[in-house]
């Protein structure tokens, strides 16, 4: 769902307009039609302020020049189309979203304190780390906090309370408080006894916030040389279990590209959305496989792609390694949006060594896809055929990628 938002860019929605007006001179309610509706379908783009240069005005050259250089932007959103969309949705390289690589690392941040009465000391860095933001039921969150100077040497802190709360919006009543403590002796959550980070762990359904859905926020008070501070920390719980996993995992070479099969045990139908993430046989992140449909209640597989073209694109070593697989059932018009799946963590499946040649070269093809294609070719030749006109003895600019939409009928 969140691909489809990025293919427009403002740019060459822009673009399209300005060419529209280029082409076609002053008749702009009849030419306009050709290129708004597609982009105003995604979004509105104002065209530069000031008159519109109306192409049949201007000197020859700059006429030219102007024409020229919308043919540049039209090509480029003909061709990033062309280039993105030849994979699909459910089956992108994990390169495009390097936040989803590792999703169970820690979250880390270290920022100056934050004063108890307000303001900060930008002398002591306060260092944060939590295991987690999103918790399905049965899952727990480590937190920790250490304090260092300016030069990383690390400070005595003392931690004097450490609430976590189910946070209320819109008039709803607050969860329950859980009181947690923090330690730096080595046990659960901390690692290191006497390092100068504290830690402590929060178990939603073994406290009084078993039943919470939503923001549970751990406010944790403290002193650093004698001056108080404060830091917070907010995870997104899920009491409600909607599916778990049975621990089946198959592959199966489909199409060209080469599936794995998930069996879910599905206790409540709706539409579920399903994220792994696929290694090379060297451990090199790879693939971001997405499953994004409706399931009925009962035993279900859940099909996650690595499609044919990447595989044949990106020549990664195989076997491959499914890891890291999290998932939700998505719930409209509700705050939280989503009832999590217990997260697979760590390796789920290696597949079989298949050689590259078993799967596909072909290009993702849809209708969104040919329409696109089509609506972009389409303004592509017309903006080809302007320059054309312009000046018919000099000869057009190459087009990499787009002769074969420009020579469409």
């Amino acid at each position: 769902m969140r691909f489809k938002k990025r293919l427009l860019p403002v740019l060459a929605i822009a673009a399209l307009a300005i060419v529209a007006w280029l082409v076609h001179g002053d008749d702009r309610a009849a030419s306009m039609p050709a290129a708004v509706p597609l982009a105003t379908s995604m979004a509105r783009a104002p065209l530069p302020p000031g008159p519109v240069p109306v192409a049949s005005a201007l000197p020859a050259p700059s006429r030219r020049q102007l024409l020229a250089q919308n043919l540049q932007l039209v090509e480029h959103t003909y061709c990033s189309y062309l280039a993105s969309s030849r994979y699909p949705h459910t089956s992108r390289p994990i390169a495009e979203q390097p936040d989803q690589v590792y999703p169970n690392a820690p979250v880390t941040e270290a920022n100056p304190m934050r004063l108890e009465g307000g303001g900060s000391d930008l002398k002591v860095q306060i260092q944060t780390s939590q295991s987690r933001v999103y918790m399905a039921a049965g899952e727990a969150v480590a937190f920790s906090l250490r304090a260092v100077d300016a030069d990383g040497r690390v400070l005595p802190l003392v931690v004097t309370r450490a609430l976590a709360q189910g946070m209320a919006f819109n008039g709803a009543r607050p969860g329950a408080q859980v009181q947690l403590a923090f330690a730096d002796d080595g046990t659960l959550a901390d690692p290191v006894a006497g390092d100068g980070a504290f830690a402590a762990v929060l178990a939603p359904n073994q406290s009084a916030l078993a039943s919470f859905n939503g923001t549970i926020r751990t406010d944790v008070r403290f002193t650093v040389a004698g001056r108080a501070g404060a830091v917070m920390f907010d995870i997104i719980y899920s009491p409600e279990l909607p599916a778990t996993w049975s621990g089946q995992v198959r592959e199966a070479v489909e199409d060209g590209s080469l599936n794995f099969y998930l069996t879910a045990d599905v206790r409540r139908a709706g539409r579920y959305v399903v994220t792994g993430r696929v290694d090379d046989a060297n451990g090199r992140p790879f693939a971001l496989a997405t499953f994004n449909d409706v399931l009925a209640a009962g035993q279900r597989e859940v099909r996650l792609t690595t499609f044919g073209k990447l595989l044949r694109d990106g020549q990664p070593a195989l076997p491959l390694t499914l890891r890291d697989v999290d998932g939700y059932l998505l719930k409209e018009d509700a705050d939280p949006d989503r009832a999590l799946m217990p997260r697979l963590e760590g390796r789920a499946f290696v597949g079989k060594p298949h050689p590259l040649t078993a799967f596909s070269d072909a290009e993702w093809q849809s209708e969104e896809r040919s329409r696109y294609l089509a609506e972009f070719g389409k303004d592509l030749r017309q903006a080809r055929q302007a320059l054309a006109a312009a000046d018919p003895a000099a000869p057009l600019p190459p087009g990499a990628c787009t002769e074969a939409a420009a020579n469409q009928p």
